[in-house]
């Protein structure tokens, strides 16, 4: 059984391997630093019969971003600085890859993001996609592009909260 948690000192972060060296050093050498500091939250994905081995894992923080940067005709509805919640990174094992993990990830990152706009608001969730194909992958749960920089995205929580995020 799977069991999603904040990153802790249990967790093997040196065995983790995605594919991506950004992704695996945050994760080796920043990931606990900025919990500590109040900067982001990890959490990682792992199986309850070897909790340590870090199957994937998520960060979320907070942002601000100009309203001049949201599709026109949301764009007018706000002042000009709006807040939200921030999926920083999202990162899946190699070993899992393919398997759905990045959704249970994407699931779990939505139902927290709404958990913090409801506790302190905000109008969504950002993510700065990496690339194209990154793009492409956050297309697919609504996120839209950004006025200024389309693989700057944006996840309306009014969205967000029509789906049905039930695992």
């Amino acid at each position: 059984m799977k069991i999603i948690e904040p990153l802790n000192k249990s967790h093997d972060r040196e065995r983790f391997d995605c594919g991506t060296a950004a992704l695996n050093q945050f994760l080796r050498a920043t990931a606990r630093q900025h919990i500590q500091k109040g900067i982001s939250r990890t959490f990682v994905l792992s199986d309850r019969d070897c909790p340590q081995n870090i199957i994937g894992f998520f960060t979320l923080t907070l942002c601000e971003i100009s309203s001049e940067k949201l599709p026109s005709s949301l764009a007018k509805k706000y002042p000009l600085q709006i807040p939200g919640v921030k999926l920083a990174r999202l990162a899946v094992d190699l070993q899992w890859q393919r398997q759905g993990i990045g959704e249970i990830l994407m699931v779990e990152a939505m139902q927290r993001a709404l958990l913090v706009a409801d506790t302190a608001g905000g109008i969504g969730l950002f993510v700065d996609a990496k690339n194209e194909s990154a793009q492409s992958y956050y297309a697919r749960y609504g996120f839209i592009a950004l006025e200024d920089n389309p693989l700057e995205m944006f996840l309306p929580l009014s969205l967000l909260r029509t789906l049905n995020l039930d695992r």
